[in-house]
């Protein structure tokens, strides 16, 4: 009992790391946040004097989703990347804590991150689309079970993606970038997956983002209940079921590697 409330302790103490790193950094943290607004903006438009409120929802709907859960697998990745250009992860991997701890920290604060700038930048959509944008007929607790299911896939895709900058502090975020960009193309993000090729249409179907979209998009389009989206919301769980042990396995698996072929020694 004693060692559950001491773990319970330190992951808190690397979520309240990773918000002073939020702080110390906040002038690019705001430049960030900035572009999120930009972004959802830019998407939204697309369709405003084309079509109708559900069109300029349905793709401010995928931006913001998108957000939120590219956050989520960027923040686990980054706070490897900070540790390695401050040249502190060798001391991290030393400090007598479970390595599960670490993560479990690292990704809590990732949820917590892109629940604060998502939510954010919901605020402030009605006031730049105003009629195009009616949040009066979601299904909010539809919704939050959706974000909440979700978060676990992607939680698991951002404890895989952290190994790149483990191993490579020059290069690892780049590869990360390439994981939600396939993640972006395949999972129906700004269109409905039936326009892609049909050779790359069963990548979709693994994708966690697919499931996502497609009931965040029913409780806000169409104020669906969590009954209707049960089968959505299964699959989802499965996948983050899945993912996170297969995430903690592949993380440990390239700690080890970089730890044998002395790649953790590179910093900055």
């Amino acid at each position: 009992m004693l060692n559950l409330v001491r773990e319970t302790v330190v992951s808190y103490a690397f979520i309240e790391r990773n918000f002073n790193l939020v702080k110390r950094y906040l002038s690019w943290e705001i430049l960030f946040f900035s572009y999120s607004i930009v972004n959802a903006l830019t998407i939204g438009l697309i369709m405003v004097g084309r079509g109708t409120s559900d069109d300029v929802l349905y793709l401010v709907i995928g931006a913001l989703v998108w957000g939120f859960l590219s956050v989520m697998m960027r923040e686990v990745s980054d706070a490897i990347t900070w540790e390695r250009w401050e040249g502190t992860i060798e001391y991290t991997f030393m400090a007598p804590i479970h390595r599960i701890t670490h993560l479990v920290g690292s990704c809590l604060f990732a949820i917590l991150y892109g629940l604060l700038r998502t939510g954010l930048v919901l605020a402030i959509m009605p006031h730049f689309f105003g009629e195009y944008i009616d949040l009066g007929r979601a299904n909010w607790l539809t919704m939050g079970i959706t974000v909440a299911v979700s978060s676990l896939s992607f939680i698991g895709i951002g404890l895989m993606a952290a190994i790149f900058p483990l191993l490579s502090p020059e290069k690892g975020q780049a590869a990360t970038g390439i994981i939600q960009s396939l993640l972006l193309l395949v999972s129906g993000i700004y269109y409905e997956i039936e326009v892609l090729p049909e050779w790359l249409q069963p990548l979709s179907w693994i994708s966690p983002a697919t499931y996502t979209l497609k009931s965040i998009r029913a409780a806000m389009l169409e104020n669906a209940s969590v009954a209707s989206q049960a089968g959505n919301l299964l699959l989802l769980l499965i996948i983050g079921i899945v993912l996170i042990p297969v995430g903690f396995w592949v993380f440990h698996v390239g700690e080890k590697y970089a730890k044998r072929v002395g790649r953790l020694k590179r910093s900055g």
